[in-house]
């Protein structure tokens, strides 16, 4: 029950910097939501249908993989970023009227600092909000790389494709926030790990001497 609890806390976390530092400040996206919009730009596919089909063949992998209940706490982390990401919107408790530089910067840094964390949270108790964390968990056990670092450089390479309606500002901006957001992630997944005390050496007993003998 703790790990839902913290699933869901750390989504609820991510969907707040999405809503309330990405989306009022014009931030992008990297990941599967990033390239879900270049598939709008190009081809005028919904992104929601095109972000289910890119998800879909990772979760089927993950089945494989991990089994069910990996699969299912995946499932639970990717629902509960959408509902809780309409539920500030719902909420609309904040509003930033100052949307340029310096205020885009400060907002950029909060992002990654606060969705890193959320994100950081998921992982770190089995879940994943999407296909693109399934892919860097999956290439970090396969490589040794970690999942932060994977998850920047999928971003940037997203984001560098997207400038081609991006405006530079805004991918620059962007690229601030996922980096630290990757960083972050890095930190949180680095401090989960546990040294394993080293096994005890059994030394063999010597029979005892016979002086008999």
């Amino acid at each position: 029950m703790k790990r839902v609890a913290t699933i869901v806390l750390g989504t609820l976390i991510m969907a707040f910097g999405y809503y309330y530092l990405n989306e009022q400040f014009g931030l992008a996206e990297g990941g599967f939501v990033g390239l879900s919009l270049l598939g709008r730009y190009l081809f005028d596919i919904d992104p929601a249908i095109s972000m289910i089909v890119l998800d879909i063949p990772f979760f089927l992998v993950a089945l494989w993989w991990k089994g069910w209940r990996f699969v299912g706490q995946a499932v639970l982390a990717a629902a509960s970023l959408s509902l809780s990401y309409a539920m500030w919107d719902r909420l609309d408790l904040l509003t930033f009227d100052v949307q340029v530089w310096p205020a885009t910067l400060f907002a950029a840094i909060a992002s990654g600092i606060v969705t890193g964390y959320g994100l950081g949270l998921v992982l770190k108790s089995g879940g994943a909000t999407g296909g693109d964390d399934l892919f860097a968990l999956g290439l970090s056990k396969w490589t040794g790389i970690s999942v932060g670092t994977i998850l920047i450089a999928f971003d940037v390479i997203v984001l560098a494709i997207s400038l081609i309606y991006l405006p530079l500002s805004n991918a620059l901006y962007t690229l601030v926030a996922v980096s630290i957001a990757g960083r972050v992630v890095t930190k949180m997944m680095t401090d989960d790990v546990i040294e394993q005390p080293a096994p005890a050496v059994m030394k063999p007993k010597l029979a005892p001497k016979n002086d008999l003998a």
